[in-house]
């Protein structure tokens, strides 16, 4: 990939103090040569994770109080793309625990400095959904339970767990509106360990495994309702912004990166292919020459949707110092559109390169599994669909994942 190509794609990132383009294009060689170990080996190798820490990437959304960057979330998606690019578990691995480690703005501030602010290297990981319980005790919970989808937890200091909040005896807590209270627990990563279930078509190299931990203690200022409001100890505007909305715009950009390496890939291939049986060149077929520049296109126009929206987005964020739900369905409608647009683009180049994209060796073959791995997450979701309609008709919106 050429410093050209990779400034584009994180065209606008960095601030006055930090080049985070430069930071990418100084990676980018590193990630690159890791590539076949991270498929192989089902993870991010530690010398890879060493230099990824070194240089900031796991501290993008960290308040800077806390020794992180606290970037803006336009920045934040480019750099995913342009790492996604490269390879796609290290772009997913490092969307993951940004995200993650946001919740350090809804911490005391005495427990985000303990869990990131002395440490450059803290990583913090967690697996999906409330897959445990949280039994409220003296001075904490006693947690337990089991969670799956921990993309990045092999590198983790930290993790969380998700939990529905219950008493003592075994009764659950509800909030005001009868619904039954969840947080999250964060906790050392040694007190538990991963089980190794991560066999997959795509994004192997995530380590996404599961855990597990029984009757844990964790002390109340390490617990947080994350998308709760009147629980943001540092106000900053990057922290009015739903966890959903960081995933999904972040997850979207990695969808992208994929797209583009497919289709520059194709592009470079057409150049000098000529199909079995055919005279000429692709290139000079007025078939690839309409479909690909088609293709272009739509990849282009998927991009300017993308960041054109969470652009417009935290422009308006800046100004109010709040988040509204209409830009936070807009944030869902644009993330879903571009994963699932980024799909087909994907699709179209694995299929117009014929056989010479089945090879492992080839550009296309590894890219074409983990973009749909991508597109299978909860992230990509064509029913996230449904829930822009239902706000755009008037109608009342599920907001679960928004």
């Amino acid at each position: 990939m050429s410093d050209e190509a990779l400034k584009s794609r994180v065209a606008g990132a960095g601030s006055a103090h930090t080049d985070w383009p430069g930071r990418v294009r100084a990676l980018a060689p590193r990630i690159a040569a890791a590539a076949a170990e991270i498929e192989r080996e089902r993870r991010l190798p530690e010398r890879l994770v060493a230099e990824l820490r070194a240089a900031g990437m796991f501290g993008l959304l960290i308040p800077r109080p806390f020794n992180g960057a606290e970037l803006d979330p336009p920045t934040f998606v480019a750099i995913l793309e342009a790492v996604a690019a490269i390879d796609a578990s290290t772009a997913w691995c490092l969307g993951q625990t940004n995200v993650c480690a946001s919740v350090a703005a809804f911490l005391p501030a005495h427990a985000a400095n303990e869990i990131f602010g002395g440490d450059s290297q803290a990583i913090l990981a967690w697996g999906a959904g409330f897959g445990g319980k949280a039994a409220a005790v003296a001075g904490g919970y006693r947690v337990s339970g089991k969670w799956s989808f921990t993309s990045g937890g092999h590198h983790a200091t930290w993790i969380g767990a998700h939990c529905f909040v219950t008493e003592e005896d075994g009764r659950e807590r509800r909030g005001p509106d009868g619904k039954t209270l969840t947080r999250t627990m964060l906790f050392p990563a040694s007190e538990t360990s991963l089980q190794d279930i991560w066999h997959v078509i795509g994004l192997r190299g995530t380590g996404s495994d599961s855990y597990a931990v029984e009757n844990l203690f964790v002390p109340e200022e390490h617990s947080l309702a994350r998308d709760e409001p009147g629980e943001r100890r540092y106000a900053a505007p990057l922290y009015h912004y739903s966890s959903n909305s960081l995933f999904g715009s972040g997850f979207a950009g990695v969808a992208l990166g994929i797209a583009r390496a497919m289709l520059d890939a194709l592009i470079a291939l057409a150049k000098e292919k000529t199909p079995r049986g055919l005279a000429n060149p692709m290139r000079l077929s007025p078939v690839s020459q309409y479909e690909i520049a088609e293709a272009e296109a739509r990849l282009r126009a998927a991009r300017m949707y993308l960041m054109g929206t969470i652009s417009e987005i935290w422009q308006e964020v800046l100004r109010a110092d709040r988040i509204t739900l209409e830009q936070r369905i807009a944030i869902r409608l644009a993330a879903t559109h571009v994963i699932r647009e980024a799909t087909r683009i994907a699709d179209f180049a694995y299929s117009w390169a014929g056989a010479t994209a089945i090879f492992e060796t080839s550009p296309f073959e590894r890219r074409f599994r983990d973009i749909h791995a991508v597109a299978q997450q909860m992230q990509g979701r064509s029913s996230h669909l449904e829930t822009a309609g239902q706000f755009l008709l008037g109608e009342e919106p599920d907001l679960s994942f928004v």
